[in-house]
């Protein structure tokens, strides 16, 4: 492995913040919202659909224009991040690899991510490229930021349908990240264990698994496509709860 892409929302940045932010928008409690966030997510929907369920007729995109221009539009800071972002995105460069950081997002938010000055070579959201998630459109900027062939870069995320599945049917390398309401629900579905190169818990585990820049770690001699983990003991003994949540979204 040559280069680690890392997407952005509950990846590196946890909601937390954005889904309160638009609670008090919407004139609910938080806890109403996330609920909702939960519901969507179960469904496998679009955890904005919890917002249209609120307000039928909203255009999500032209509130957070409204919600900018009253003051209350995007914030990003230190505690935003999850601890582990730091810590492994410096691991990952010091062993020499290349560390993108892509995500869907606006260019305010590339702008705020930026002014964190993470460990990384370059940083840029869906809005700066003009195309988001999933579309195979951003998978091939994603290639061509990468610097590296295909086989030789890894995209990390914790969404399946966004992030996972369109990655790998751009022959990317593959990690899903069991993190965030999709990253945990959507964990153990046959579909993520067949399509996942690798599945964590936390970005820390990167760096051990990827082993020296170049080649992937001893561990991940198994053909692409199949799931490469340190808990794959744990992965076949639930993949039976992942089967009774239902059919994933799938864009492959």
């Amino acid at each position: 492995m040559e280069t680690i892409v890392l997407g952005i929302g509950e990846t590196l940045v946890r909601d937390d913040r954005r889904w309160s932010s638009w609670a008090g928008w919407l004139g609910v409690p938080p806890h109403t919202l996330s609920a909702l966030v939960g519901a969507a997510v179960a469904q496998g929907r679009d955890a904005t659909d919890a917002l249209r369920t609120l307000r039928p007729d909203m255009d999500v995109e032209e509130a957070g224009r409204a919600r900018a221009a009253a003051g209350r539009g995007e914030h990003l800071d230190e505690s935003d991040l999850y601890q582990d972002v730091r810590p492994a995105l410096g691991e990952l460069r010091a062993a020499g690899f290349r560390v993108v950081v892509a995500g869907n997002g606006t260019v305010r938010a590339g702008e705020l991510l930026r002014a964190l000055d993470l460990p990384a070579d370059l940083v840029v959201t869906s809005a700066e490229w003009g195309v988001r998630k999933p579309d195979p459109a951003f998978f091939a900027r994603v290639a061509e930021a990468a610097d590296a062939p295909s086989e030789a870069t890894l995209y990390v995320g914790d969404h399946p349908a966004d992030d996972l599945f369109p990655a790998a049917a751009a022959g990317l390398r593959t990690a899903h990240l069991r993190r965030g309401p999709y990253g945990h629900w959507w964990a153990d579905h046959p579909d993520v264990v067949e399509a996942a190169d690798f599945r964590v818990d936390a970005l820390t585990e990167l760096a051990g698994l990827m082993g020296p820049v170049g080649r992937a770690g001893a561990d991940t001699a198994r053909a692409p496509g199949a799931a490469r983990t340190a808990n794959a003991a744990e992965a076949a003994g639930t993949s039976r709860e992942g089967a009774r949540r239902g059919a994933l979204r799938s864009v492959r």
